[in-house]
């Protein structure tokens, strides 16, 4: 009866064993070895609000400096957090409520909804029309985007954004990853554009994550990794549940039928 007994316990082992690891696994659906098509890459673009450097430079640095910042300015536009360019630090210029920036000798110059690159080849071209400088060099970088990552990771908080374009794994790496207690199914992207919130669920478990809308993140969004049920027991196994009759009742009968199923 005993081996019996231990034969079925092995089994259960077993099969827990199994379903747990499907919980966990990432991409379990994932084809090995065989090419897939790669969606466009969505490069991030510009809203109101954000906040980007722009340096042009030249072979003649005296002309270059016509289109920099080169004091503080609080003009409609554009902000500033230097008053002296080219001692290292960088001048920001902040788009307003129409994504508009005000630049030096150009004037008011629409760039939202550009990339960085696209931001880069319009001023470019706007320099050279004023034909005061034929070869400029426009640098772009972000200065304040980012997105948040909450829940069961291992550090949540807020992160920079530095680059054209990150991906939802990305930002999750970058956290540290889920610790054992977060859902793989139920990953959470809060997403505010053009005057709307919209709230998308991922399951990292299967391969149709990487065609969701916010597999690549926008400035802003949030993260969130919902808890598991074990994370959610814990929660309620508290000092006074431990203390309560109910609680030990319980426990000495499993152990009870335990030991007459192991002893009988």
């Amino acid at each position: 009866m005993k081996k019996h007994f231990l034969s079925l316990l092995l089994v259960a082992l077993v099969l827990v064993s199994c379903h747990t690891s499907e919980k966990i696994v990432y991409f379990q659906d994932v084809p090995l070895n065989r090419p897939e098509v790669i969606e466009a890459v969505r490069d991030i673009t510009l809203q109101p609000q954000d906040q980007i450097s722009i340096i042009v430079s030249s072979k003649d640095p005296e002309l270059a400096s016509l289109f920099n910042l080169t004091r503080a300015q609080y003009r409609a536009g554009y902000t500033t957090m230097s008053t002296n360019y080219g001692n290292g630090e960088v001048s920001g210029y902040t788009l307003d409520q129409n994504g508009d920036i005000d630049f030096p000798q150009l004037g008011m110059i629409h760039i939202g909804g550009l990339t960085k690159s696209q931001v880069a080849a319009v001023i470019k071209q706007k320099i050279i029309d004023s034909k005061l400088i034929k070869d400029p060099v426009v640098t772009v970088e972000f200065m304040n985007l980012y997105f948040s990552v909450l829940g069961e990771v291992k550090n949540p908080g807020k992160y920079t954004i530095s680059k054209d374009q990150v991906t939802l794994l990305e930002a999750i790496a970058m956290a540290g990853d889920l610790n054992i207690y977060g859902k793989r199914d139920a990953i959470y992207v809060i997403r505010e554009e053009d005057g709307k919130r919209i709230t998308h669920m991922v399951d990292i478990r299967s391969k149709d994550f990487f065609n969701s809308p916010v597999y690549y993140l926008k400035q802003s969004d949030v993260i969130y990794v919902e808890p598991n049920d074990v994370r959610a027991g814990q929660s309620t196994l508290n000092e006074n549940s431990v203390k309560s009759a109910g609680f030990w009742l319980s426990i000495g009968s499993f152990l009870c039928s335990l030991g007459v199923l192991l002893f009988k």
